[in-house]
């Protein structure tokens, strides 16, 4: 299918035009066979749906276990009052050490000392040092680059769906203009019948 043709399939999918045939062809396309690039993100949908499938259905149970493990755990609080009793001494124990920490930092702390004498050599040094730091910080916003990537996917197809939302919801607000005369005259008829 060339891309022309998959773009028209993709569109009529979005807009809620397209037949089970044809949706299923798409699911197989993009499950099954190698995907165009730029398409990544509707893999990702179809991969979904077809993922989807294979959930399983809670059990009838499922609410009442939820709940007695609710309970069970709501009854289990005998150990919290003991830790409400060592909760002070805690925060006590913590506070220490925090002060004495600080007091042995404060006191073992060495005065920084200049490295370079000239002045040159120092500005040569930190010009080094400055580019060193850019060169890595440019590798790394390169490797970001797939996710921008992704971003821009992302937006596309929220796009795409939003799109498709706002047809389906005006074609239901059109549906529902037609369907009001409709019942209108229904009920008039009703009403003639009856008499």
């Amino acid at each position: 299918m060339n891309r022309g043709e998959l773009d028209r399939q993709i569109e009529r999918y979005y807009n809620g035009e397209s037949t089970e045939e044809e949706e299923q062809a798409l699911r197989e396309l993009f499950i099954n066979e190698d995907v165009p690039e730029g398409y990544e993100a509707e893999r990702a949908v179809f991969g979904y749906y077809e993922s989807a499938v294979d959930i399983p259905a809670l059990s009838l149970d499922f609410e009442s276990r939820i709940m007695s493990a609710i309970d069970a755990t709501e009854h289990s609080t005998d150990s919290s009052g003991l830790r409400r009793s060592f909760l002070p001494w805690l925060s006590v124990a913590a506070t220490v050490l925090i002060l004495v920490g600080s007091w042995f930092f404060f006191i073992h702390r060495s005065d920084e000392e200049d490295t370079f004498t000239d002045p040159k050599i120092a500005y040569a040094e930190t010009i080094k040092i400055l580019l060193d730091v850019s060169e890595k910080m440019n590798r790394g916003a390169a490797a970001l680059e797939p996710v921008r990537k992704i971003d821009q996917i992302t937006s596309r197809s929220f796009k795409t769906v939003s799109r498709s939302t706002g047809k389906i919801g005006k074609n239901l607000e059109d549906l529902g203009n037609v369907l009001e005369p409709l019942e209108k005259s229904g009920k008039e008829v009703n009403e003639n019948f009856k008499k």
